[in-house]
Parts: C-alpha cells; sequence; structure tokens
C-alpha cells in the first residue's frame, strides 16, 4: 500500500478531529494492522509458504486415511476409538505424522513473515515518514505481529476444520468432544510455536539493519535447535556422565531427566513433548517411569485435563518464549534511533 494513501487512511477515519503534534491517533492501530494484513496476503512468500504447508497436510491426511482401517482394528492400542486424532498420527513410514512435519516447517512460516518487518521499513525511508504520522511507535511494533499472528491463526484453524470435514465426509464417524478439546488444544501450541519464531525474527530484524542478515541468522537458529542441538547435547553428555551399565535404576532415571531437561531448552523439543501428548491419549508421561510407578496401570487413554497437565510445562515454556522474544523486540525498537 502507498505511503500517501495510508496516510490519508488514517486522517479521513476522524475528519472532524484536529489532531495536533503529540497526540496520536487512537485508530491508527486498526489502520496499520489491515495494511500489514493485506500486505502479507499479496507476498509471494507467503503464498508460497501457505502453499508447502497445504501440500504437506494433504500428504499427511492421505497417508493417514490410507492406513487408519488396520491401525484401528488393534485392540490393544489404547487410542483406537480416537479417530480424528489418528488423521494427524498414523503414517505408514513413508512420510512423518503431520505433527512431526509442523515441527520442521511451521517455523519458517513465523520467519518469513518477520525477518524483514522493521529493516525493510527503514532501508526503505518509510519508518521515519511513519513515525512522522501521528502514530505510536508500539502501535507500529504491536500491529505487525498481530497481523502476521492473525494470519497464521487463520491458516492452523482453516487446516483442522478441513480435517475434521474431510474425517466426516470420508468416515461418518461423530467427532467425540475429548478430540474436539485434543485437535484445538493442538492448534493453540502450533500457533503458539510459530508465534515464537514470529517474535525472534521481528527482534532481529530490529538488531541488523539488512533482511537478509536477520533472515540467514534466524534461519541458522532454526537449524540449530532442529538439527544440531540434540547432536550436540548426546556427544557432550556422552562424555561427562557415567557408563549407564553401571548405574541403578534411581540414577539412571535422574540422568535421564537432567538429559531431558537440557533438550527442553530447544523450543522444538517443547513442541513436539506438547503435541504429541495431545494428540496421543495413551501418552501417561514425558520421562521414564519406575516399575513401581507403573505397577497396576490399565493401558486406558488418559481425560484430557490430565493430558493438559502433563503438557503444561511445556505450554508455560513456549508462551513464556514468545513473550520474553517480543518484550526484547519492544525494547530494542523503543530504544532505536530511526533518524540515522
Amino acid at each position: 500500500m502507498d505511503l500517501t494513501i495510508f496516510t490519508k487512511d488514517i486522517l479521513k477515519r476522524k475528519p472532524e478531529k484536529v489532531i495536533t503534534k503529540g497526540q496520536p491517533e487512537r485508530g491508527a492501530f486498526a489502520v496499520i494492522l489491515r495494511k500489514e494484513t493485506t500486505d502479507h496476503i499479496r507476498s509471494w512468500r507467503f503464498i508460497v509458504l501457505v502453499a508447502l504447508i497445504v501440500l504437506t497436510f494433504i500428504a499427511a491426511i492421505y497417508t493417514s486415511l490410507s492406513n487408519i482401517k488396520p491401525t484401528g482394528a488393534m485392540l490393544h492400542n489404547p487410542d483406537q476409538n480416537f479417530l480424528y486424532l489418528k488423521l494427524l498420527t498414523v503414517t505408514d513410514n513413508t512420510i512423518p505424522p503431520f505433527h512431526i512435519f509442523l515441527s520442521f516447517l511451521a517455523p519458517l512460516l513465523g520467519i518469513g513473515l518477520g525477518f524483514d518487518a522493521i529493516n525493510s521499513e527503514k532501508n526503505n525511508g518509510t519508518l521515519i515518514r511513519l513515525m512522522a504520522q501521528p502514530v505510536y511507535r508500539d502501535n507500529l511494533l504491536l500491529a505487525k505481529f498481530s497481523s502476521a499472528l492473525l494470519i497464521i491463526s487463520s491458516l492452523f484453524i482453516v487446516l483442522a476444520l478441513l480435517m475434521i470435514g474431510a474425517g466426516l465426509i470420508l468416515t461418518g464417524v461423530r467427532m467425540e468432544p475429548d478430540e474436539v478439546l485434543r485437535v484445538t488444544g493442538f492448534v493453540f501450541v502450533t500457533i503458539t510455536y510459530v508465534a515464537f519464531w514470529l517474535a525472534l525474527s521481528m527482534t532481529l530484524s530490529i538488531v541488523f539493519k539488512q533482511a537478509a542478515t536477520s533472515a540467514i541468522t534466524c534461519i541458522g537458529l532454526w537449524l540449530f535447535f532442529t538439527v544440531f542441538y540434540q547432536i550436540l547435547v548426546d556427544v557432550a553428555l556422552r562424555s561427562l556422565l557415567p557408563d549407564a551399565a553401571q548405574l541403578t535404576q534411581e540414577q539412571a532415571i535422574a540422568y535421564n531427566d537432567v538429559v531431558l531437561n537440557i533438550l527442553r531448552i530447544s523450543p522444538n523439543q517443547l513442541y513436539t513433548d506438547a503435541v504429541t501428548t495431545l494428540l496421543m491419549p495413551s501418552v501417561r508421561s514425558l520421562g521414564p517411569l519406575t516399575m513401581e510407578q507403573m505397577a497396576g496401570a490399565i493401558p486406558s487413554p488418559l481425560p484430557f485435563t490430565q493430558s493438559l497437565l502433563v503438557v503444561w510445562p511445556q505450554l508455560s515454556g513456549l508462551l513464556a518464549s514468545v513473550t520474553c522474544c517480543f518484550g526484547l523486540a519492544y525494547f530494542l525498537f523503543m530504544r532505536r534511533e530511526i533518524r540515522s
């Protein structure tokens, strides 16, 4: 959208009101939000990323529908009654299930929408002209974050509704309330996961002057946490921890908890733990259990509230990460000199 048209849009909202210097327009946030949302929808990078995720979704659903009948017939499987959850988790090992695919691809959506949020405005010379208008600086940052998050939320809600609709048409099976809650929780965790990468990429767009530098840095962090972090932790702890064959059961469980806690620094690990527990009701713990804890346990699915309690630390960690990244971006942007 041209800056001249954008400025006229702000001033036309309340023509009877005289806007004086130092009194920003209250409706500026809505105008910037609409302008940023329109820009995202019309951009080719957003269309390409959405097409990639939609194709992945179609491939994962097709694979799960082809293999859901033999999996549902397994009487010893405690998750056999959750048909719609199996649409997101069943696979024949030719491709990963949809929630594992998302742990790799979804961060690219957040990075693609936020890596040039601020530095491109500054390099194009539109940031100082925009700040010359009656607009709060934090309104600009919040509108850019909210517009991208609005699009991401709409995308994953539509994908979930498509999955439910396809399941209803092809199977005719009624969806249970527990499945509705678990699919809703899966969508919420996925949106929070993408919001973390979006906030991180916006922070880097404030730190670095060039959009290419912020994009490469953010993609490097994504590769590090997705691929290399687990390898480095395994190599480092293997040389520090004693041989597992010489440990007692309690010592082995204690060391395993240490390893899991270090791995959970990675947002990818937090997301995988959370969605695996929500989409598989038979998962009772994210760590090892002793034989005493397993004694008398019945292999049945957990209620949704119990699964939510299991993943509450992971969900809190993701929400805290988003808050910290956006708070850091806000702090840096408030102190940034934009006239140079």
